[in-house]
């Protein structure tokens, strides 16, 4: 861990950050440039003693899961991630098919979506990012480990958990979108890939899956009109429109209703309930 290497790179990227670019209040005239220390901490989940530390060359070595904190909150390039974990004593995590990396591009766009859940997710449905409108319909997805990060593999791995949140006379159809996503996908990561491993994963747990893997549908199908059933407020009708980024492996998905409608109101009244009540359980095993 090379710490003077560190402190300078974060500092710099720090600095070179305005709140804009971060989805931030702009607020009063500011003193310095760029980010203050405290906004930094918390865009990436940390105290603000901790990351002053880092910049102070006195901090402990950072996790590989703090350093992509870290990177998510400055809007790292991919290079610049690599050389954040290297300056850090870790050897960066691997571009395909990583679950780590968020487009700043797309993060660019995604925190200026305060008001319409969004998320961005990876090619087998790993939410990346998500808002508070995110949250407050669909409850809390970036809290899973392992193949249960991915909203595919919890589809047919924990469908009590999972399928709550639509319709039953659309499971059937879902499932078909999932394993045709998911099938594009390993195609796009080759062997060795999240996609793989979870593919591997569900042939041994879910009957329903083989099947649906042996008739080869093949599509990437984000862009949807579907219904969302919330837990307090119940169905709410929405529109599922898509960004991708130029490779496909990342997707910003936004879900909006038809303005002046029902839906509309519901989707304001989700967002102001909150996701406190009905906070996701966990899988069940």
């Amino acid at each position: 861990m090379d710490r003077a290497q560190l402190a300078a790179f974060l500092r710099r990227r720090r600095e070179g950050l305005q709140p804009a670019d971060a989805g931030l209040p702009v607020g009063p005239r500011r003193r310095t440039p760029g980010l203050r220390r405290e906004e930094v901490a918390g865009l990436a989940g940390m105290s603000p003693d901790y990351y002053a530390r880092l910049e102070q060359r006195r901090g402990p070595q950072p996790s590989t899961q703090m350093l992509d904190a870290l990177a998510r909150a400055l809007r790292l390039t991919a290079d610049e991630r690599d050389y954040l974990h290297r300056v850090a004593g870790h050897n960066p995590p691997p571009r395909t098919g990583s679950a780590a990396y968020v487009a700043p591009a797309l993060l660019r766009v995604f925190d200026r979506l305060a008001d319409t859940p969004a998320m961005i997710l990876t090619q087998v449905g790993e939410v990346l990012v998500q808002n508070h409108p995110a949250r407050a319909l669909l409850g809390e997805r970036m809290h899973y480990s392992g193949l249960d990060r991915s909203d595919i593999y919890r589809w047919f791995a924990h469908p009590g958990t999972e399928r709550r949140w639509y319709p039953e006379s659309d499971h059937d159809r879902q499932s078909r979108a999932h394993v045709a996503g998911l099938r594009a996908a390993h195609a796009a990561q080759g062997p060795g890939g999240s996609a793989d491993r979870i593919v591997h994963e569900l042939h041994s747990r879910s009957a329903e899956f083989r099947a649906l893997w042996e008739q080869y549908e093949v599509a990437v199908r984000f862009t949807d009109h579907k219904t969302i059933v919330h837990p307090q407020i119940g169905p709410i009708e929405v529109d599922c429109q898509v960004l991708f980024t130029e490779d496909q492996s990342q997707a910003l998905l936004v879900l909006t209703a038809a303005p002046d409608t029902e839906d509309a109101d519901k989707l304001q009244l989700a967002a102001v309930l909150g996701h406190q009540q009905f906070a996701d359980p966990q899988p069940e095993r």
